[in-house]
């Protein structure tokens, strides 16, 4: 069997199409990642998921969302039962009760893992530990946990723990910090002024606080103290002295995704310039054909100390703890509830 590419795809809708099944089995991509126009209902889902992970012949292949809550989750009612608040009305319950903030933070992850883990889904998008500052974009804004980094720290360290405790693996992001950016990544490219030692001990502090966490999503956003040319995903200085170095995170590093129009250049390029700085996976969602088999063209088979990781984060999953999913829903609705009063 031919080793996977360090490459994780997305795909254009509720099932794939003859052309998607054919290039993921030649491929082999690592992972894939789910949006809103792969989900209809529950057993179509689970059938796409089981689609994906036939195509590389891997039963425990990543199968990643951005299931967060707030404007941030593909999952809506009727496929979930609620939903699910914001970080920023996380962050609330914790100023007015730091233990309830806490519990209310494990309880959300765990019930994402009652949502997703019967549709095969074993990777969410979540913790984002981003630390917003005013006058920057709100492209985090309301996802945020808070604007103190050991608060910050403390709840993405309880949403990680409840994801784990139902069988799902979280990624940190977006390393090292996105909440200063001054503009929406997806459109432009930020450029992030501030001093290296003020980022030490605001933005990178979440990040040094679970950098144990097996996975993490890069920022597109130039650090022009630390490296003036490069965005953290495509910086080597970035990748090796700040986010290995300085935050010691250690685990599975992807990209953030290669479409989107912070990055430049063609997408081959682009992806050499991801694999070159440091990341271990390159991460592309929006499913264009013509994106993916560049982007394949330019991904190295994972090997090294890629595969090491890639093979620590499959090695991760836990078996679901025995949490009863009815009696979390009433007392999350009740922390919400309190929180709001």
């Amino acid at each position: 069997m031919s080793e996977s590419k360090a490459v994780i795809f997305g795909s254009l809708g509720p099932r794939l199409s003859a052309e998607e099944k054919a290039f993921f089995s030649g491929e082999r991509p690592w992972g894939f990642i789910l949006f809103l126009r792969n989900l209809v209902e529950k057993a179509q889902i689970a059938d796409l998921v089981a689609e994906m992970r036939d195509c590389v012949g891997r039963p425990d292949a990543p199968v990643l969302i951005d299931q967060e809550g707030g404007r941030v989750q593909r999952l809506r009612p009727p496929l979930v039962p609620i939903d699910y608040p914001s970080g920023a009305e996380l962050g609330a319950i914790y100023r007015r009760n730091e233990e309830r903030g806490l519990w209310a933070a494990w309880v959300l992850g765990r019930l994402h893992a009652f949502d997703l883990a019967p549709l095969g889904i074993n990777v969410d998008c979540l913790p984002l530990i981003d630390i917003p500052v005013a006058g920057a974009h709100d492209i985090i804004g309301s996802r945020a946990y808070g604007d103190e980094p050991n608060i910050v720290a403390a709840m993405g360290t309880a949403v990680a723990r409840g994801l784990k405790a139902g069988g799902l693996l979280p990624i940190i992001k977006h390393i090292p910090g996105h909440g200063r950016a001054n503009a929406d990544s997806h459109l432009d490219l930020p450029v992030v002024d501030t001093p290296h030692a003020e980022l030490s001990k605001t933005d990178f502090v979440p990040f040094k606080r679970l950098n144990k966490e097996v996975m993490a999503m890069t920022a597109h956003i130039i650090y022009s103290d630390i490296d003036p040319d490069e965005c953290a995903t495509t910086s080597r200085k970035m990748i090796s002295e700040i986010i290995r170095g300085e935050i010691g995170f250690d685990g599975l590093l992807m990209s953030d995704d290669a479409s989107m129009k912070a990055l430049s250049g063609d997408f081959a390029d682009r992806t050499r310039a991801i694999i070159s700085a440091g990341c271990d996976v390159t991460l592309h969602c929006n499913g264009d054909m013509d994106e993916m088999r560049a982007i394949a063209s330019a991904s190295p088979v994972l090997e090294g100390e890629a595969k090491r990781r890639a093979d620590r984060v499959t090695a991760s999953i836990q078996t679901p703890d025995n949490s009863d999913e009815a009696a979390l829903r009433e007392e999350f609705a009740s922390l919400l509830a309190a929180g709001t009063a």
